[in-house]
């Protein structure tokens, strides 16, 4: 337990009924969305100091800058980035080296989306393209759910390979001190497997059956890709950054730097780059945009969050929880990594995987005296940020990227019904942990 909650009771009641109370009550509300997240979370964060389970103090320790940082950062980059046109040159780019066949587009837009999301986060590659996807299925004659669906399990498990790529990782790397390298080296081959897989599975389902007459197809290679790139000279800009700060992840431990540094270093280097030459008026201009762009929704989101389970993991429930686990699973790592996968993909599945994975951090750390220390817990956070990143796909409700293709969807007319996903999502889904488990128990137990 990181710190103590400030008062033993409130009202009358001890304070850790209360502050278990308060992080049921904000799950239950995010999970209904009749209210914006980031409302309720910071709601939830000004009780647990109003009622004096935390000092305000206390409250700002809980908040990991870290990871605050990370996302701001990352952010800014990406809505320069995409000014470029290089997201839409890409998708075009692939379609016509497989010379228009809508099941090779279908492969090939999974992999961009894959390696992108990897990079990336998950909602801005959605964002980039699905857009170019429903021209080139327009302009192909072949409806475009099958590939809007594979795109959504492509950016989730992509996002899985990296530190930066999914929410949940950057949770983990924050919290547990794990570096890029960390997750590159003990994630990024089973998720090569996994997008193989799943590509493979696509194509089973739906590829074989696309059909496309050799006209709708000459007008996709009539595409001219280059006039795509819209500034070329922010491009070359934004190319040089995004590899400096790549390079710096790869790095950080080397040069004892955390990622956030790295990435809100790149970003104002980035806004420096795109502002030089520029008058003042074209400078703020420059800047306003792009921090509108910032998704702060999200970014509050995390901040109220953090304070929230803070608040819970000082009146010690994490700590009687993590026990609790460690004795259901008889301190058997095997059994532990196997409930923490599959717990953690059938919950994500149903219910945000961030406030998920940020609850069951502390939790987790709790049961490293069980394990030997924190070494030993490593394949733990290996199975956590599997289930959590690969069990969003379930379900449309299931992560951000799925919400916003959703959208997308529907705004252009195609029907993106719950049920209808799920039938097909949740066999894929399951599969897809299925192959991690495997490989948990080949490579850490």
């Amino acid at each position: 337990m990181h710190g103590a909650a400030t008062v033993s009771s409130v009202f009358g009641l001890p304070a850790i009924w209360v502050a278990t109370s308060l992080l049921v009550a904000t799950y239950a509300a995010v999970i209904s969305e009749k209210i914006n997240r980031a409302v309720i979370a910071l709601l939830g964060a000004s009780l647990m100091v109003v009622l004096g389970i935390l000092t305000q103090e206390k409250a700002v320790e809980g908040i990991d800058f870290n990871t605050i940082g990370l996302l701001i950062g990352m952010m800014v980059i990406v809505a320069i980035s995409r000014r470029t046109g290089m997201f839409e040159y890409l998708a075009i780019r692939s379609a016509k080296l497989v010379k228009a066949n809508p099941a090779a587009i279908m492969l090939m837009l999974q992999i961009v989306t894959a390696v992108v999301s990897a990079f990336l986060d998950n909602v801005t590659t959605v964002l980039l393209v699905v857009p170019v996807t429903l021209v080139i299925c327009d302009h192909l004659g072949v409806k475009p759910y099958p590939f809007l669906v594979a795109q959504v399990f492509a950016s989730n498990i992509g996002g899985t390979a990296t530190l930066i790529g999914d929410p949940p990782n950057i949770l983990i790397g924050s919290r547990v001190g794990l570096s890029f390298n960390d997750f590159v080296v003990n994630l990024t081959p089973v998720i090569i497997v996994i997008q193989l897989v799943a590509c493979g599975l696509f194509h089973v389902i739906w590829g074989r059956r696309f059909k496309s007459t050799p006209e709708a197809r000459a007008k996709v290679m009539a595409f001219d890709e280059r006039s795509a790139i819209v500034d070329h000279t922010l491009l070359v800009k934004s190319l040089i950054v995004l590899a400096f700060v790549i390079a710096g992840f790869v790095l950080a431990r080397q040069l004892h730097v955390e990622p956030a540094t790295i990435a809100l270093f790149g970003a104002s280097a980035l806004l420096l780059l795109s502002c030089v030459g520029r008058d003042a008026e074209a400078q703020t201009k420059i800047v306003s945009k792009t921090f509108e762009e910032v998704e702060w929704i999200t970014i509050f989101f995390f901040i109220g969050l953090f304070i929230v389970i803070y608040g819970v993991e000082a009146t010690g429930l994490l700590s009687i929880l993590a026990n609790k686990l460690v004795e259901l699973t008889g301190g058997d790592l095997r059994v532990t990594v196997f409930a923490v996968l599959w717990a953690s993909a059938i919950l994500s599945s149903i219910v945000d995987n961030i406030p998920f994975v940020a609850t069951m951090i502390p939790l987790v750390k709790d049961m490293a005296p069980a394990f030997g220390g924190p070494e030993g817990l490593m394949p733990v956070w290996w199975a956590l940020s599997l289930g959590a990143c690969l069990g969003g796909n379930g379900t449309i409700i299931g992560a951000s990227a799925n919400l916003t293709v959703a959208g997308l969807a529907e705004r252009a007319g195609i029907r993106f019904a719950f049920v209808e996903y799920m039938k097909v999502a949740y066999p894929v889904m399951l599969i897809t942990v299925a192959l991690s488990m495997i490989y948990l128990e080949l490579r850490y137990l």
